[in-house]
């Protein structure tokens, strides 16, 4: 049994997906509350990381 790889989204997918801003999103990347990789010196995050964000976030909430 094999595990598919996290899809890796470009830091404007995430912006849509969260709908926010460039720079917010390279702050949540800059402060690791986003997890992120470099690619060949592109910023890419895992589809993961952001559903792991958007569940931390709707902890914090509740």
């Amino acid at each position: 049994m094999t595990t598919a790889a996290p899809e890796l989204l470009t830091v404007s997918e995430v912006m849509s997906r969260l709908k926010l801003g460039r720079t917010k999103v390279y702050d949540l990347i800059r402060t690791r509350r986003l997890v992120s990789i470099k690619v060949d010196g592109c910023r890419r995050i895992p589809d993961t990381a952001v559903r792991a964000f958007i569940r931390g976030q709707m902890g914090e909430t509740a």
